[in-house]
């Protein structure tokens, strides 16, 4: 019972230290494979790539990756060049990264950009400009 308790609360809290450090790790190796341009790929060597994060599975046996080409475009054939690569990045990232089991890896679209912008374009918006200029908290109707 304990265990099932224990597995319950480390499932809230998020990734460990040791997922969240092979994550790191392993955006490191890939970052530094894309900018030394070691995958010879014409659409990869075309962009330069920006690998903000890497999210390990609680087993680190899956590290989904997440890319972004510089200014966001052609991003699909980012991925797909990516996934094309696959097994080489991988053989390499195993090489880079000490583990028992070398990760299997998932390309995504970076979309924080996205997801930021739209948040700044919706505090653009008259209601709620309206709403940040109200004075001293008052409510509607407050004189």
């Amino acid at each position: 019972m304990r265990n099932k308790h224990h597995r319950d609360r480390e499932s809230q809290a998020g990734p460990s230290q040791r997922a969240l450090r092979v994550g790191e790790l392993i955006r490191h190796a890939l970052s530094e494979m894309l900018t030394r341009g070691d995958v010879h790929d014409p659409v990869l060597e075309g962009h330069l790539i920006t690998v903000p994060e890497v999210r390990m599975s609680p087993d680190l046996r899956l590290a989904t990756i997440y890319v972004m080409p510089l200014g966001g475009r052609d991003i699909k054939e980012v991925i797909e060049a990516l996934e094309r690569n696959k097994r080489y990045l991988r053989g390499e990232i195993a090489h880079h990264v000490n583990l028992k089991f070398a990760p299997d890896i998932r390309f995504r679209a970076d979309e924080r950009f996205d997801e930021a912008e739209r948040i700044d374009k919706l505090l653009r918006t008259p209601a709620v400009q309206r709403d940040l200029k109200r004075e001293d908290g008052q409510e509607e109707g407050d004189e």
